[in-house]
C-alpha cells in the first residue's frame, strides 16, 4: 500500500509559502536573487528552526550562528548593491562533519577528534563559499563514515523526524545531513557516499540525494573512508535543488587526482526534457525477495508513472545479484584500516565499538584479497556495461524497507543491498521519495545510470517529480 496524504504530513507548494524554511532551495535562491526575501531573513528563519528542533533531533555537531548571521548581512548588502556573485548567493547550506573548513573542528564523527581543527577548507566548500553560500553548521555522521544505519555511540545518533515517538534509523553515514534537510533546518546539505551514505539517509528521511561518479566532485579536504570509492554529493528536497548544487560542485581539482581530465557538468539544459524515448530497466524479479511489500508497491507504481510519461520499461539480465556485491567489502575494509587502523587497534581509544570491529576487519585483508577484489570490480564493470547496452537507467528501490526502529538494527548487516553496487561499479545514482508506508514513513526509488551520466539520472528524476508530489511532503514538526 502506498500511503496518501494525511494530517501528519505537510504538502507544501512554493506559490503559497511565506516561511523561508518551507521553500525548496531553488525557489529560495530565486527569491533572494529577486530581493523578494533577504539572506538575513532566510538565515534567521533557519537558525530559529534549528534552535527549536535541535534539542530533539540532534542533527548538528556545531551550529555557526554568529558567522552565518554576519555572512547573511554581507550577502544582503552585496545583492542590494547589484553585486551578487552567483545564483546561490545568500542561500544557506549544512555540511557533513567530514568536510574541512579552515579553523573549524572536523571530527569525522569521532569523539577522539573533538579538537582537530582543519588547516585548509575543502574544495567543495570553497566552491560553495565562492558562490556566496552560507554555512549554517556541521552535521552528524557515523564514525569514520563507516556505517549505513546512521548510528553513533559517542557523538550521538540524529532522530529521524518522520516518527517523533519511536527513534528510527536516519540512514548513514550522512545521518545529520539527512535529518537537517528533512526537518527543514537547512534547505540542502552535503553528504558523502562510499556504499550508499547519501542515498540511504535520502531514503529513510524522504529526500532526494545524488551519488556522483567518482572523480566528478573533488574529495580534497574531506576525511576519507575509502579513497577508491568516496564520493561527495548533494542532499535536498527536490531534483531541481540537487541539480543546481551539483552544477557548482562538479569539475576538476588539482588537489584530487581522481578529478583530473573530468570536465564540469551542467545538467540544467536537459533537466526538463522528460523521459519519452528513454529505455529504463526494471530490476530482475529475483531481486524482489526480501523487499517490503510497501516498498515494492511504491516501486511498481513508480515504473508505471514513468511509463505513462513515455519511457519504455524493459527487462535486463544482470551479471550478478545485488547481495553478492555487498560482500565485496575488501576495498573499503583495507582502505579504512589504512586510515584508522592504528587508532582502532588502541583499545584505550574511545570509538564506536561497531565501527571499531568493521575497521579492524581490514587488518585481515591481504594484498592478494585487495587486488582480487579490484580485478573483480573491473570485470563486473565491463559485464554490467554490456548488460546495460541500449538501456538508459536501471531502476531499483533504494532500500529494502522504510526506516526501522533503532532497537531492531543489526549492526553486522548494512542496508546497502541496492546501493553499494553503484560505488563498486563507479556508476552514478539518484535516490528520491516515491511514497509512504501505512505508518507515514518515506519510501524511495533509485535511478542508476552509467558513470558520468548524472544529467540523465537527474532528467529522469525531474520527470518523475514533475508528475508526482511525494517530494513536496515533509514531517509535521
Amino acid at each position: 500500500m502506498v500511503r496518501r496524504p494525511d494530517p501528519d504530513q505537510r504538502t507544501v507548494r512554493s506559490s503559497t509559502v511565506t516561511d523561508p524554511v518551507e521553500l525548496p532551495a531553488h525557489q529560495l535562491a530565486r527569491a533572494i536573487a529577486s530581493r523578494t526575501i533577504s539572506p538575513v531573513e532566510v538565515v534567521e528563519a533557519h537558525l530559529a528552526r534549528i534552535e527549536r528542533l535541535e534539542p530533539k533531533l540532534q542533527a548538528f555537531v556545531a551550529v555557526y550562528g554568529d558567522d552565518a548571521r554576519l555572512a547573511a548581512e554581507g550577502a544582503d548588502r552585496m545583492i542590494r548593491a547589484g553585486h551578487a556573485v552567483g545564483p546561490l548567493h545568500g542561500v544557506p547550506v549544512a555540511l557533513k562533519d567530514l568536510i574541512d573548513l579552515e579553523g573549524r573542528i572536523t571530527t569525522g564523527g569521532s569523539a577522539h577528534f573533538r579538537e582537530r581543527r582543519a588547516a585548509e577548507t575543502a574544495t567543495i566548500a570553497k566552491r560553495m563559499l565562492a558562490q556566496g553560500m552560507i554555512v549554517l553548521g556541521k552535521t552528524h555522521t557515523v564514525e569514520f563514515a563507516y556505517g549505513g544505519w546512521g548510528t553513533n555511540q559517542h557523538m550521538g545518533t540524529p532522530w529521524n523526524p518522520w516518527d517523533l515517538a519511536t527513534p528510527r534509523t536516519p540512514g548513514g553515514s550522512s545521518s545529520g545531513s539527512g535529518v537537517a534537510v528533512a526537518a527543514r533546518m537547512a534547505p540542502w546539505a552535503i553528504g558523502t557516499d562510499t556504499g550508499g551514505s547519501v542515498r540511504l539517509p535520502a531514503s529513510f528521511c524522504g529526500l532526494t540525494g545524488l551519488k556522483v561518479t567518482i572523480g566528478r566532485v573533488s574529495t580534497a579536504g574531506i576525511v576519507p573512508l575509502s579513497t577508491s570509492l568516496d564520493t561527495p554529493g548533494p542532499m535536498a528536497r527536490s531534483v531541481e535543488d540537487v541539480a543546481l548544487l551539483y552544477t557548482i560542485l562538479s569539475g576538476p581539482d588539482p588537489r584530487d587526482p581522481n578529478t583530473r581530465g573530468i570536465a564540469p557538468e551542467d545538467p540544467m539544459p536537459v533537466l526538463h526534457r522528460g523521459v519519452r524515448g528513454l529505455r529504463l530497466a526494471r530490476m530482475p524479479a529475483v531481486e524482489r525477495a526480501g523487499v517490503s511489500s510497501e516498498m515494492l508497491d511504491a516501486y511498481d507504481a513508480s515504473l508505471e508513472a514513468l511509463a505513462r510519461l513515455g519511457a519504455e520499461i524493459v527487462e535486463v539480465d544482470l551479471p550478478f545479484r545485488f547481495a553478492d556485491l555487498v560482500t565485496t567489502s575488501a576495498i573499503v575494509q583495507a582502505e579504512c584500516y589504512f586510515f584508522n587502523g592504528a587508532l582502532s587497534e588502541d583499545r584505550a581509544s574511545r570509538l564506536d565499538e561497531d565501527v571499531r570491529l568493521r575497521t579492524l576487519a581490514g587488518a585481515g585483508v591481504s594484498a592478494q584479497d585487495y587486488l582480487r577484489t579490484k580485478r573483480f570490480q573491473q570485470e563486473m564493470k565491463a559485464a554490467f556495461a554490456q548488460a546495460m547496452e541500449g538501456i538508459d537507467a536501471l531502476l531499483t528501490p533504494t532500500t529494502e524497507s522504510a526506516a526501522i526502529p533503532l532497537d531492531a538494527v543489526d549492526q553486522t548487516v548494512m542496508p546497502s543491498r541496492f546501493t553499494r553496487f553503484g560505488n563498486l561499479l563507479e556508476l552514478c545514482a539518484l535516490a528520491l521519495p516515491n511514497g509512504f508506508t501505512a505508518g507515514g514513513l518515506p519510501l524511495s526509488l533509485q535511478i542508476v545510470c552509467r558513470g558520468y551520466d548524472e544529467a540523465t539520472a537527474l532528467r529522469i528524476g525531474q520527470a518523475y517529480q514533475g508528475a508526482t508530489e511525494w517530494h513536496l511532503r515533509g514531517p509535521a514538526l
